[in-house]
């Protein structure tokens, strides 16, 4: 069975625009990607603070590896 995926358009004032493009891990990841990604976070930080602190560590390197490799282009 093949599910279509609903999609919706929401507004964002530019500024939260901006915050949520400097969570990107790679230029590919979305918008959906980065919420999906956040509101995970926050449901892992009730249960486990410190498994929640060390996917924000992840995060934080993949995105300092690709602003690097940005810069090499």
């Amino acid at each position: 069975m093949n599910k279509k995926k609903s999609i919706t358009t929401i507004k964002l004032e530019q500024q939260t625009k901006q915050r949520l493009e400097k969570l990107k891990e790679t230029n590919r990841e979305t918008y959906d990607d980065i919420l999906r990604k956040m509101l995970y976070i926050l449901s892992i930080v009730k249960i486990d603070p410190d498994k929640a602190q060390d996917i924000l560590e992840n995060i934080d390197e993949a995105r300092k590896r690709n602003i690097q490799e940005k810069k090499k282009d």
